[in-house]
């Protein structure tokens, strides 16, 4: 049997990336997921790889009315979500002397405010024995040149999921932080051209590595799938790294 079978997945941040290596994984393994994002474009070209096992809703995770609008349609079709992958977050350089109160708004309203209402405004509808699941990051657990206010922004989704695990004590509801580190991913390219160095920057990052390489979304999606499982029903408040060992060592 597959490992999510009849399962109703949401995933916010799921039309690239590891969101949507991780939605085409868990259709693979039975569950029927809905996909958040902000771009139409993207969303409609994700459905095209993903099937009729998929939903696409539109939406940003800092806008309480559009967080509103996908539940209210999870709910209208499915009744009820079993996963939930809180995924959708964003990261930018800025070294100490150049941080903007903008640069830390930005990345605080996504990072950790849209996070803390994904799954907040979730609460309703999550099953009994249900799975949360974060995106955290290596960055989190260590220093990150120019990368601050990022790594602060994950430690604190860290925390959510300790504290969050306490709240819901008694319900069945699971969350964890799925920790990824240097993975192969347009957004992540997109980083790193920025900074107009993203071979020596890549270059940095895989040295630092035990394994020598960057991740593939595809590796990152499996974690996903087993945390989202029972396979991992006596886990919560726990962290899943998948980072070829760079925050390890």
């Amino acid at each position: 049997m597959r490992t999510l079978e009849g399962k109703i997945a949401v995933i916010t941040g799921g039309a690239s990336g590891i969101g949507l290596a991780t939605a085409r994984r868990f259709i693979a393994e039975g569950a029927f997921v809905y996909i958040f994002g902000r771009r139409q474009d993207a969303l409609d070209a994700a459905l095209d790889v993903l099937g009729d096992q998929a939903r696409a809703v539109r939406g940003d995770i800092t806008s309480q009315d559009d967080l509103d609008r996908l539940y209210a349609t999870v709910k209208a079709e499915k009744g009820g979500i079993d996963v939930l992958f809180a995924n959708a977050g964003i990261g930018e350089f800025a070294p100490l002397g150049a941080i903007t109160p903008e640069h830390v708004a930005r990345t605080f309203d996504i990072n950790v405010t849209g996070t803390l209402f994904t799954v907040q405004k979730a609460l309703p509808l999550l099953r009994t024995g249900s799975s949360v699941i974060l995106t955290g990051s290596t960055t989190g657990s260590k220093g990150t040149a120019a990368m601050s206010v990022y790594s602060a922004s994950k430690a604190a989704v860290r925390n959510l999921a300790r504290s969050w695990a306490l709240d819901l004590k008694g319900t069945g509801v699971r969350v964890n932080v799925l920790s990824p580190g240097l993975t192969e991913t347009d957004k992540v390219k997109e980083l790193f051209d920025s900074a107009g160095s993203a071979d020596e920057i890549t270059a940095g990052f895989v040295e630092a590595t035990p394994l020598a390489r960057a991740g593939n979304p595809d590796e990152t999606a499996a974690v996903a799938t087993f945390l989202a499982s029972d396979d991992s029903r006596f886990m919560t408040a726990s962290e899943v790294f998948v980072d070829g060992g760079i925050a390890q060592i």
